[in-house]
């Protein structure tokens, strides 16, 4: 049974949150203070962490930046507004997948589960290949990315990316196939999260001296170069 840990100063909404996804087979548990959540998470391990955006003390965004110094957790954000800045900030700072209050508890649900397929390590990724290009080596079976002797700090939402672009290398991929793959999801007007997590992914990878593995095709997708 996959854990959830919800962070989120409003403690009646976190505990209809908690009980409604126990409903949905998950085990919950609630903080409604941000810095109780990441001592939470360096004592527990949990699938997902739900984080809310508007915290009084420490918001969303500072939590998340210092959990992603101790943590890989998947996050999905709840944001108060939806304003492209929240959502844009918190995939630059580590976020997989971020949703605005109020939202149907049936599509948080939804999110969730679409995060825990594409990053569940008994899932499509289970396997002991290996990928090698453009100076990367891609390793399936402990999820990561390594340039030399050097790990590519990603997140798993990146890393799936990562795969997904590689094993497709030297052709195309539309941002609606990308979306549907990757994020699980079919892509909606003005959802500027593939476009973030492409960018996080290229800036990342750039950080070890790979630049342009990664193309743009303007109005049509995204591709990563093949090897010659």
């Amino acid at each position: 049974m996959h854990k959830i840990l919800i962070v989120d100063d409003d403690r009646e909404l976190g505990s209809l949150l908690a009980e409604y996804l126990q409903q949905q087979g998950f085990l919950s548990h609630v903080c409604n203070d941000p810095l109780h959540g990441l001592q939470t998470l360096k004592e527990q391990s949990f699938d997902i962490l739900l984080l809310d955006v508007m915290m009084p003390k420490m918001d969303g965004f500072a939590t998340l930046a210092e959990l992603r110094k101790f943590s890989k957790v998947p996050v999905i954000m709840l944001t108060a507004r939806g304003d492209d800045y929240d959502k844009i900030l918190g995939l630059e700072l580590g976020a997989d997948d971020y949703l605005a209050k109020p939202f149907n508890h049936r599509e948080l649900v939804a999110r969730v589960k679409a995060l825990i397929r594409r990053l569940d390590p008994n899932g499509i990724l289970a396997n002991s290949d290996t990928l090698e290009i453009q100076g990367l080596h891609i390793d399936l079976s402990k999820q990561q990315i390594q340039v030399g002797d050097a790990l590519v700090d990603i997140t798993g939402t990146e890393f799936q990316l990562a795969v997904f672009l590689a094993k497709n290398a030297g052709r195309l991929q539309s941002k609606q196939v990308l979306s549907e793959q990757v994020l699980n999801r079919k892509l909606s007007a003005y959802d500027r999260s593939l476009d973030m997590h492409v960018s996080n992914l290229r800036k990342k990878i750039a950080e070890h001296n790979i630049h342009d593995a990664i193309k743009t095709v303007r109005g049509k997708g995204y591709l990563m170069i093949a090897d010659s």
